[in-house]
């Protein structure tokens, strides 16, 4: 277990706010006033699951949307880091001792240990991003609809690839990892639909709900072997979905030595991983340093409720990524298509459906 304390946005590369190539961020929530002053008490904290702050993805947004509501406020931030599941009671038990008024929770699996503490406390605001199972008063979900926005990157990758063939693997079959996939999925078959194409995807199947995971969120051997899997039968784009896990396909696609292109999830891994600018076609965002940040914003000043904060494609809350290096290379109208199907799914025109979309 790793506790930190800190102030502001020092040392701390924002993340997520890069321009999208289909809309723009989400508008910031306001400049706060009242309850939390400069140099106030207020205390918010944040605990992470066991793939660590540094993971340049939704860990990290995590911690970067409330270091800058942080900034705002004057505050210090409390940071607890997992290293495993067993440290998520632990952590939180050591977090409701030290006078935090905000506790944020990232990640389905914190879903037990943060009910047992909000009960527990119920004179501490929680919110948990990535579930919305708990419905105690004092515990808000910050969920995302990222379907939608994996159908675009799943589109693109389709359109993109030249062998025919992509492919995606996971990190735990939960559904905050097969929302993407199956995403990924349906927005390579409607690609076929549209174009009359045959692009396959291997590694998850929608309507079995199967498909490949390394059974956890680290990088390592065996999510190394998962993505040369897919390399091996011909796939020139992958999507893992899991944290560090796309550490362990690049390793293999470096390995390749073949132009194979790599779809980030959460953040702009363009932005995040300067190592992998060279393979990144995109990335399907998930915003939840904006979810974040608002919910500490909101308990700062008294405005906090169990509302859930949903992001959707609508509101900005998820997209995809620019193309960055590809931008010549892809085809020279994919943008003005992944525009208007973007808009058409706003409009209720194109239906995206997951298994796993979450449900209010």
């Amino acid at each position: 277990m790793r506790i930190t304390s800190r102030r502001g946005l020092a040392g701390i590369t924002t993340v997520g706010v890069a321009a999208l190539v289909l809309a723009g961020c989400a508008p910031a929530p306001e400049e706060s006033e009242g309850a939390a002053a400069e140099g106030s008490d207020f205390l918010p904290c944040i605990v992470s699951d066991a793939g660590g702050f540094d993971d340049n993805s939704f860990n990290e947004l995590s911690l970067n949307g409330m270091q800058t509501a942080a900034d705002e406020l004057g505050a210090d931030v409390t940071d607890v880091q997992s290293a495993a599941e067993t440290d998520y009671g632990p952590n939180l038990d050591s977090l409701t001792s030290q006078g935090c008024n905000v506790i944020v929770t990232v990640g389905y699996l914190l879903a037990e240990a943060t009910g047992e503490a909000a009960t527990a406390n119920a004179d501490i605001d929680f919110a948990i991003v990535d579930d919305n199972s708990l419905t105690q008063d004092n515990v808000k979900p910050i969920i995302f609809d990222t379907a939608p926005a994996a159908f675009l990157a799943g589109y693109a990758a389709a359109s993109y690839s030249e062998t025919g063939v992509v492919g995606t693997f996971g990190g735990l079959q939960i559904p905050t990892v097969t929302i993407f996939m199956d995403g990924f999925a349906e927005g390579v078959a409607y690609f076929n639909e549209q174009t009359g194409e045959d692009v396959q995807v291997i590694g998850w199947d929608v309507a079995s709900q199967t498909g490949s995971f390394t059974g956890g969120f680290e990088a390592g051997t065996g999510a190394q072997a998962i993505a040369q899997g897919l390399i091996d039968q011909n796939a020139d784009v992958i999507l893992p979905v899991g944290g560090p896990i796309y550490q362990s396909a690049i390793a293999a696609i470096r390995d390749a030595g073949s132009e194979i292109a790599l779809i980030g999830v959460d953040a702009d891994l363009y932005e995040t991983d300067p190592d992998a600018q060279d393979i990144v076609l995109t990335s399907i965002l998930k915003k939840v340093d904006v979810g974040v940040q608002e919910v500490t914003l909101a308990a700062a000043n008294d405005e906090y409720s169990n509302e859930p904060f949903v992001g959707t494609l609508e509101n900005d809350g998820v997209g995809i990524a620019p193309f960055h290096d590809f931008e010549d290379t892809v085809d020279p109208e994919l943008a003005d298509q992944l525009e208007e199907i973007r808009q058409a799914i706003i409009d209720g025109e194109i239906t995206v459906t997951s298994a796993s979309s979450p449900t209010l």
